[in-house]
């Protein structure tokens, strides 16, 4: 087997692996070596197991400690989180316990690692963090807060409740820095993201890490960034390159109606196509999701012309989220917009996988292609990651656990969101009423507790 086969099966980067292709900023500094850490350091990492940098910090320290403003674009796993906690801890001025360093991030389960990644590393200095997210008290939030702290690490939503209540000021903040930056600078977040900008000083170092940098991104990073700002690019393969991800499940061939469920369910994707290799499996999934509850629309040669053309402009609109379709059926479509490509069937043609995945990443976007492979496509899928040079990543089996718990943080999240735009006092009062039946649903028969979750789905997959 060759190395392009085995890497289908590769899962995470290995952080101390070279990147293939390094794309360095114009006034290249030279990079950071271990010996160069201060002895403090050095012996806080000794005592973790760490001998040596990763390429992402050996290369993007010297332009943090330079204080230069830069857009890295390294894939997760790859020691991000490091490349930027160990030079803001150098430069922290520990005797003035204020925000010096603010680091945004878009989950709370992402600020809660970043955050453990400060503490672990500043075990002894002094130095004192807080991780900032909704969905739970402020109570402690704010305590950390008044007795003071150097390092905020938060998600916009929270961290913005807490400036409008005059809970945090920005005044020494001197470094920026954006986690995931194509999700910090999505619809999503720009809006509390412009909001928070206005409260940051003019003069300071902003630097922004992401594992696919859209041209979007560096469009809105210049919002963020001194016009100096420079562009640092670590590649371990072509998927980062396109901004296209190449995921790919397990299954039997009996089970792939239910992995394409689970995947939609995992995904909630914006804009998804499905592609399948017969007609038949076209209308079998159409009536299989539509069963499900998803609102799906199919193409193939079987679907007459005047519904194919309505189908098709209501997932040009967005008014259709999900397209079943052959290969056929879908030449000529021209959508910017698909965020996921579901491969149901790998194709015989490799070169046909390559026209799918395609249809995602466009337009300077991101994207995401998962295939669901069966025992006999693991042959095909290796094939064709060596025909072309594609890294698939293996997913773990999705489980109804992993799912539930997905699907939860998602709505809870969005029903927060929602929450900020309930109105007045009076609103609010009459929300209240409810109050009594959610506890009484809740805590209720089994037939009360599907009339709450009942509602739940409805909001969530109605909105």
């Amino acid at each position: 087997m060759s190395e392009n086969q085995e890497v289908v099966k590769e899962e995470k980067v290995n952080p101390f692996l070279t990147p293939i292709n390094i794309i360095e900023p114009e006034h290249k500094l030279p990079d950071y070596t271990f010996d160069m850490l201060p002895e403090e350091q050095k012996a806080i990492l000794a005592s973790h197991g760490w001998t040596d940098l990763m390429p992402v910090q050996r290369k993007t320290m010297p332009y943090m400690l330079a204080a230069r403003d830069m857009l890295v674009q390294s894939k997760t796993g790859s020691g991000k989180t490091g490349a930027y906690v160990l030079p803001l801890l150098q430069v922290i001025v520990r005797d003035h316990v204020f925000p010096q360093a603010l680091i945004l991030v878009p989950t709370r389960e992402l600020a809660i690692q970043v955050q453990d990644e400060v503490q672990k590393l500043s075990a002894g200095t002094g130095i004192k963090s807080v991780a900032i997210f909704g969905g739970v008290s402020y109570e402690p939030q704010l305590k950390a807060l008044k007795e003071g702290v150097h390092i905020i690490v938060a998600t916009p939503g929270r961290l913005m409740d807490h400036v409008q209540r005059g809970n945090v000021d920005f005044l020494d903040v001197r470094d920026l820095i954006l986690d995931e930056a194509d999700e910090m600078l999505s619809m999503g977040f720009y809006p509390d993201m412009q909001k928070i900008r206005k409260y940051l000083p003019k003069q300071l170092a902003c630097t922004m890490f992401s594992a696919t940098i859209p041209q979007t991104v560096k469009s809105l990073a210049r919002e963020f960034q001194r016009p100096s700002a420079e562009f640092l690019s670590l590649s371990y393969d072509k998927v980062i390159a396109n901004n296209l991800e190449h995921r790919w499940y397990s299954c039997d061939v009996m089970d792939k109606d239910s992995m394409t469920i689970k995947v939609l369910e995992y995904e909630n994707p914006e804009s998804c196509m499905i592609f399948c290799n017969k007609k038949c499996d076209v209308s079998y999934l159409e009536q299989v999701l539509s069963g499900y509850g998803f609102n799906v629309g199919a193409l193939s040669g079987d679907v007459s012309q005047s519904l194919r053309e309505k189908t098709l402009n209501a997932f040009r609109d967005k008014k259709l989220r999900i397209l079943i379709c052959t290969d056929v059926a879908a030449r000529g479509i021209d959508v910017d917009h698909v965020t996921h490509v579901i491969v149901y069937d790998h194709p015989d043609d490799h070169e046909v996988y390559v026209h799918r995945s395609g249809r995602t990443a466009r337009a300077g976007r991101s994207g995401v292609c998962i295939s669901l492979i069966t025992p006999v496509e693991e042959i095909e899928i290796k094939k064709t990651a060596s025909d072309f040079g594609i890294n698939f990543i293996k997913q773990e089996p999705l489980t109804n656990e992993a799912i539930a718990k997905k699907v939860a943080e998602r709505t809870k999240a969005k029903l927060q969101e929602v929450s900020k735009h309930f109105g007045g006092q009076k609103a609010k009062e009459r929300i209240s009423h409810f109050i009594p039946l959610a506890k009484e649903l809740a805590n209720g028969s089994q037939d009360d507790q599907m009339l709450l979750a009942y509602l739940l789905d409805r909001y969530v997959w109605k909105k």
